[in-house]
């Protein structure tokens, strides 16, 4: 009896244990990670996932891709990975979630770190999700995208009480992950890694990344869709951010598209829309959903104007240090206006408006001089996306009036900071500084240096003085061999013939496979580089000093203006060198040290890694060091340069890129 009592209990027990662990967010098939057991350093972690709750998540268990209509989350599980290890963890975004970083212990708490946020186990309380949003992508409408390589951990509470979602960025597949696997490398990785923690710390709006785990599994990419294959090592970084929704997750509701044909996989569901409104205003922006709660139409054109206005003042700060997105699709906008989605970035070296940091974007579409007008553009596919809630008329009344006039007016206040232009706002100032980023342009100018290098510049006459200031200037200009290298004709000789040939024979054949601006810019290319197989480098450094100095007139005169009505020169001059040196960084994450500690990385050395990291953390420093810190930064420069190519310069981090920088690709 007691046998057949057992038996008839067995299958009821199994159930039971399968709900108590899906209510639990615990695993129950193979392969899955393990529901945190013996939680440690990371037991601090509070978490309360009210995206989920408010939000309509799919109820469909199969994590296989497919189509995900009617949800903003489908739920999924991080797929588990081979002896993941640590490569780095920024301790400041980690005490964002309550964690500090004492020294004790600090093995025990990597080890921990490293399985629970490699997605081998899971934290207690978290509830691993996918966000659905759609895109426009390269400015067509892709259709469903989603987090295809991303994972909602869940929401954790900060000991300031405020809330951060934590996600997993390379932790398996997902319903959104289409064709491909889910991973992410070590390269891409240490990139998103390091970069999110640089802007940060240069002040501009960003997601955080708390740490980077590394493994033994490998995955197979063609780096340059080039034919060469190769295996890397699958990496997880740990994305930190009050949101990761975007316009994009307002785009699933889109109707069938125009052009391509595609549609959102809610189309026809404005109950989700409202529903998706409602939970982003009333937890990011209180302040909007408390003044204008009797009002939905109010509410949702103050909530647009404001996006509006904080995606302005980003793009300006962008502009400001230089940085590229690379790949701005509405998809990577934030709805709270932060920088997200780091692929293939770049912090601008020689200064050049038209430059492009993905080798994949053929047109230049997300050039940098291009930035601030596709960040509009963005904002009018998310005014689209928001019918019929907030009328069209409304938003795109709102975009005209704002958008141009905060990027303008943020733009210009920084860049009077970068001048020290501390006393005055004159309106000749815009004049100035366009000068200066021609006078840049001309002289192929690193665009971080020089800024930086301005706060040294002497108001007075003093000739020996200017020019021991243009020798430093002229040390920052581009050489005859980096300018060689910067204009080396990208197009086949034969093939641009053939191109010129078709444009005069068939223009109509010619507009559907090539573009007449590309052509254009080969030519002028080409006939630059031409000249540059003139030029010495007297004549170089002749031209260069005749630019600078005209430009420095210009500036010096400008300053005087600043202290005409001052009584205390001195202290003037002192405050304009502070606010210089804080709005003009030393150091940014140039694609040159990126690359030295991946290489290093990829031997199995952290270290430069996290060396970077730490120079990030403070990259405003004064112009004045001392020659030990030198010597500290040229011995670990050359450490991560060990494991690089021999034949690589061993150069400080705040130097201009070497010549084999130039040949850095990313896409």
């Amino acid at each position: 009896m007691a046998a057949a009592l057992r038996r008839r209990s067995e299958p009821l027990l199994r159930v039971l244990v399968a709900a108590m662990q899906r209510a639990a967010g615990s695993p129950s098939r193979p392969g899955s990670p393990e529901l945190g057991s013996g939680v440690g350093w990371l037991r601090a972690l509070r978490f309360d996932n009210l995206a989920l709750r408010s939000l309509p998540v799919d109820p469909s268990e199969d994590h296989a891709p497919r189509a995900v209509p009617g949800a903003c989350f489908a739920r999924v599980r991080p797929t588990p990975l081979s002896d993941p290890r640590l490569v780095a963890m920024s301790p400041p975004a980690m005490a964002l979630l309550g964690l500090e970083a004492e020294r004790e212990a600090e093995a025990e708490r990597e080890a921990e770190a490293a399985m629970y946020f490699s997605g081998n186990r899971l934290l207690p309380g978290s509830e691993p999700a996918a966000h659905c949003y759609c895109g426009h992508q390269f400015g067509s409408f892709a259709g469903q995208l989603g987090d295809g390589a991303a994972m909602y951990l869940g929401e954790v509470l900060g000991p300031s009480g405020a809330r951060w979602e934590l996600q997993l960025k390379g932790a398996g597949i997902t319903p959104f992950s289409r064709q491909a696997d889910g991973r992410k490398v070590l390269r891409s990785s240490i990139r998103e890694f390091l970069c999110s923690e640089a802007m940060f710390h240069l002040g501009i709006p960003t997601t955080r990344a708390g740490t980077c785990v590394t493994s033994d599994s490998e995955v197979v990419r063609d780096i340059f869709y080039d034919g060469n294959p190769k295996k890397e090592r699958c990496t997880v970084v740990l994305r930190i951010a009050p949101t990761f929704i975007r316009f994009g997750s307002f785009e699933i509701f889109k109707p069938p598209d125009e052009y391509t044909g595609r549609k959102g996989p809610s189309v026809n569901r404005n109950d989700i829309r409202v529903q998706m409104l409602d939970y982003v205003i009333g937890t990011f922006y209180p302040e909007i959903q408390e003044a204008h709660a009797d009002n939905s139409v109010q509410r949702n054109a103050a909530f647009f104007k404001e996006i509006t206005k904080r995606t302005a003042r980003l793009v300006a700060e962008w502009q400001c240090v230089g940085f590229c997105h690379g790949v701005l699709n509405t998809d990577n906008m934030s709805i709270v206006g932060l920088t997200i989605d780091y692929g293939p970035f770049g912090f601008m070296d020689r200064y050049d408006p038209e430059h492009i940091c993905n080798g994949s974007d053929n047109t230049g579409r997300y050039a940098y001089n291009k930035q601030p007008e596709i960040c509009k553009w963005n904002l009018g596919k998310l005014a689209e996306a928001l019918v019929p809630e907030l009328p069209l008329e409304i938003s795109e009344l709102i975009l005209e009036e704002e958008y141009d006039a905060e990027f303008e007016k943020h733009y210009l206040q920084k860049m009077r900071k970068k001048l020290g232009l501390i006393q005055l706002e004159l309106e000749e100032d815009s004049k100035l500084v366009s000068e200066l980023l021609e006078t840049m342009h001309l002289t192929g100018g690193d665009f971080t240096n020089i800024f930086h290098l301005l706060s040294s510049f002497s108001v007075d006459t003093d000739p020996s003085r200017l020019e021991d200031f243009l020798g430093k200037l002229m040390s920052q200009c581009a050489s005859v061999e980096e300018l060689r290298v910067a204009f080396k004709p990208q197009m086949d000789p034969r093939q641009l013939s053939m191109m010129l040939m078709l444009a005069q024979s068939n223009p109509q054949l010619f507009a559907l496979i090539g573009t007449k601006a590309n052509i254009n810019k080969e030519l002028e290319r080409i006939e630059q580089f031409s000249k540059l197989q003139q030029l010495t480098a007297a004549d170089l450094l002749s031209r260069n000093k005749r630019h600078w100095t005209e430009w420095l007139e210009k500036y010096r005169a400008r300053l005087h203006k600043e202290v005409e009505s001052i009584s205390d020169v001195d202290a003037w001059n002192t405050e304009r060198v502070k606010v210089m040196n804080s709005s003009n960084p030393k150091y940014i994450l140039r694609n040159y040290i990126a690359q030295n500690a991946i290489e290093a990385a990829e031997n199995g050395d952290f270290s430069e890694v996290r060396n970077v990291l730490k120079l990030l953390e403070n990259p405003f420093q004064e112009t004045e060091e001392s020659s030990e810190t030198d010597t500290k930064e040229e011995e670990a420069t050359a450490a991560a340069a060990a494991c690089a190519q021999a034949t690589r310069s061993r150069l400080p981090y705040c130097s201009k890129p070497p010549l084999w920088a130039s040949e850095l690709c990313v896409t």
